[in-house]
């Protein structure tokens, strides 16, 4: 368990520090970080669901402390994590990590645009933005933790993994 939340503090840690350098990307009242949605699919396989959702949750507190992120990565963010999570849970295949879009794009934007925005940002940002957007930043970024998870597995740094 201590091992968990170690890793769940790191898988937190890392979106947060990645949203200064390199950055996100600010558009239409969301900042976009594939780093979450990376970081998402290797948490999701390597701790599962619900530690994958609590580094999420975490990232996105402290991306908003931070000024860094806003409400709209809570949506952004745990619907992905929990995806991949229950996904690699199911198949045992690092692949899972490519579903973190699933979970983010219809999932997290509808939360987002239906909940989030109207009544925690003061503005209705439609699902027609919002979709798009969320799914813009969680593709590349499920690839590039796809990638990181490819690498984990060759160095066998995450042996609970199955290839």
């Amino acid at each position: 368990m201590t091992r968990k939340l170690v890793l769940t503090a790191v898988f937190a840690a890392v979106p947060v520090v990645l949203s200064f350098v390199p950055g996100s990307i600010p558009v239409a009242g969301a900042k976009l970080l594939p780093w979450q949605h990376m970081t998402n699919a290797v948490a999701g396989v390597v701790l599962g669901p619900w530690y994958a959702a609590l580094a999420a949750t975490l990232a996105a507190v402290l991306r908003n402390l931070f000024g860094v992120g806003t409400l709209l990565a809570f949506p952004g963010g745990i619907p992905g994590a929990l995806v991949v999570g229950f996904a690699y849970r199911w198949w045992r295949h690092p692949w899972a990590g490519l579903l973190e879009p699933v979970g983010t794009g219809p999932v997290g934007a509808t939360l987002g645009s239906l909940l989030v925005a109207p009544l925690f940002m003061g503005k209705a940002i439609p699902l027609s933005t919002l979709l798009p957007l969320f799914l813009a930043s969680s593709v590349p970024g499920a690839v590039l933790g796809w990638l990181v998870l490819q690498a984990l597995v060759r160095a066998r740094a995450v042996p609970e993994v199955v290839a």
